[in-house]
């Protein structure tokens, strides 16, 4: 009776082992195989991790030095509020003659974490491409409440617009590349968001493209109305003030006159449904906006931490700039 109970054991074992080494090297395997097809992930977050513990996948170095031949310029203050000051940093080639395109690129961390310096892999890869790119600061939750960060945003745009001869770039060329809370931000700013409280509002400027990196577009959804970090952004429960959520969507701002917009979403995000950029991109797509719409299979939320997605991404972001941008 106990050697047939321990032979069902064992089997079971070893059908569960069978399955976990499938699920672990069958990503590499086909990622192998078709090197040019979006890289598959793990579905699950603790298969990713284990991935990145036993060394199938690599992090990108979040930590880079600054190459010889980049400039930076960094902590440029573009404003300050409440003693508080917000700063910006440009990188560029030292050698670079003609003006070139600007890519500003906006952190995320759910509106209440996260800094500047979190982009430092985008902004040196796209520096050293030929591209002046910059990231910014902006009010967290900490700080305040909505509408502070999307405010803060766009008084830094306004900012390097104006100051396209400083730094050598050409203010006709610029596009905003965010993710997460950081692509919610990105999106207001560039499909035309204005604080609805303040008289005078900072100029509209001509941005060229978008970049949404899995971030949300409309916060009047189920899940947002009682997601604690739209909630918190929000700084009001929905139910007291829902026409706030609404303002601060994307989706409101929606029309056919917007920038060309490119999204990037792991199919396995389990922080913010696939089903936000799924929607974007369907009323993109009757708006007649160009768009571009990659889903990477079974990859959780921050999956540009990875290399393998990260090289995609970057090929994807390339072809686009080179398209709409360059």
């Amino acid at each position: 009776m106990v050697k047939r109970v321990l032979k069902q054991l064992l089997k079971i074992f070893l059908v569960f082992l069978a399955v976990f080494i499938v699920l672990m090297l069958t990503p590499r395997v086909i990622g192998f195989l078709f090197p040019e097809k979006a890289p598959i992930g793990y579905h699950f977050e603790f298969l990713d991790y284990l991935a990145i513990g036993v060394g199938l996948e690599k992090l990108v170095d979040m930590e880079p030095e600054v190459p010889d031949k980049i400039a930076a310029f960094k902590n440029i203050e573009y404003k300050v509020v409440n003693g508080k000051s917000l700063q910006l940093d440009v990188f560029k080639q030292k050698d670079l003659e003609e003006k070139a395109p600007l890519l500003i690129f906006i952190h995320g961390g759910g509106w209440r974490s996260g800094k500047r310096q979190d982009y430092l892999v985008y902004l040196l890869d796209y520096a050293q491409k030929g591209y002046v790119t910059a990231t910014i600061s902006y009010r967290l939750k900490k700080d305040s409440v909505y509408p502070a960060a999307a405010e803060d945003v766009i008084d830094a745009v306004d900012f390097l617009f104006q100051n396209g001869d400083k730094w050598g770039y050409d203010t006709s060329r610029v596009a905003l590349v965010g993710g997460s809370a950081g692509a919610h931000l990105a999106m207001l700013a560039a499909y035309g968001w204005q604080n609805p409280r303040k008289r005078e509002q900072a100029p509209k400027h001509n941005v060229k493209a978008i970049v949404d990196i899995y971030g949300p577009v409309d916060m009047t959804t189920p899940y947002a109305q009682t997601q604690p970090l739209v909630t918190g952004f929000i700084g009001r429960a929905y139910n007291k003030k829902s026409e706030l959520y609404w303002e601060a969507s994307p989706a409101k701002y929606l029309n056919k006159d917007l920038p060309p917009t490119l999204i990037l979403r792991g199919t396995s995000d389990n922080l913010l449904p696939p089903g936000q950029s799924d929607s974007l991109h369907a009323r993109l797509e009757r708006l007649g906006v160009a768009n571009e719409y990659y889903r990477l299979p079974l990859w959780p939320h921050a999956m540009d931490m990875a290399v393998r997605p990260n090289k995609y991404m970057q090929k994807k972001m390339d072809a686009f700039f080179e398209q709409y941008v360059k």
